[in-house]
């Protein structure tokens, strides 16, 4: 669970994060809000990349504010951007194995993370792909695979559902209502596709200038009319 107590990120004159008050608790959360509402704000400083001038973020009991980003992937934090990061000369077993080469205790587990991960999001056939040769879904797919390994206790993902089409989109609903249950890892997911966000998030919050403005069940909080007018709109 990641509990966060009044968060403050200011830029200039600009507060992006405002006294932020947000519990994620359940094992799939959204986060969403207009553009600008301060949403990959907020992945930044729970990755480590931002420092706010205030507030406090407790990671099951552990206070995140403090540690290096790299402390913050030691103790089981993991994120996905919203660029694809594979690296192009490397295959996407490579690209994977490098995460693993880093995080995994020895060889052998690596090893065994890696064909998991692999598995897992359906890129066994094509392991042996340079990144420049795979397709917008699969990258997306290498790069969710690097999050799996070491069994992160929370995966923060920036719009993983962005630029895919209807049949990718769906295989990536399913994929990502399993990460729970199959890595006993929490998921803070950031997308605009509400579609997306209702199928898989139990529990959503949204951000507008950097304030909360709803948080609860996600169905409850997409039908508030509230959040309606400030981020999904009214038909």
């Amino acid at each position: 669970m990641i509990k966060i107590e009044a968060l403050t990120v200011q830029f200039g004159g600009i507060k992006a994060l405002d006294a932020l008050d947000a519990e994620f608790a359940a094992p799939i959360c959204g986060l969403i809000g207009p553009n600008g509402a301060g949403k990959t704000t907020l992945l930044n400083v729970l990755s480590g990349f931002l420092t706010p001038i205030k507030g406090t973020i407790l990671l099951d009991d552990i206070a995140l504010l403090g540690l290096s980003a790299r402390r913050r992937v030691g103790i089981g934090l993991r994120r996905t951007f919203q660029q694809e990061l594979a690296v192009e000369e490397l295959t996407a077993q490579e690209n994977i194995q490098a995460i693993a080469d880093h995080v995994s205790p020895d060889r052998a587990s690596a090893r065994r993370e890696v064909e998991a991960a692999l598995d897992f999001v359906g890129l066994n056939e094509r392991r042996n792909a340079l990144g420049r040769e795979l397709n917008l879904f699969e990258r997306r797919m290498v790069e969710i695979a690097k999050t799996l390994i070491g069994r992160p206790r929370v995966i923060l993902m920036d719009e993983p559902g962005a630029g895919l089409n209807e049949a990718e989109t769906d295989r990536l609903r399913r994929l990502l209502a399993n990460i729970p249950s199959a890595f006993d890892t929490q998921l803070v997911l950031i997308d605009h596709d509400a579609d997306l966000i209702a199928a898989v998030c139990v529990e959503t919050v949204v951000l507008d200038f950097g304030k909360r403005l709803a948080i609860g069940p996600t169905r409850a909080v997409l039908d508030d009319p509230i959040v309606r007018d400030a981020y999904l709109g009214r038909e």
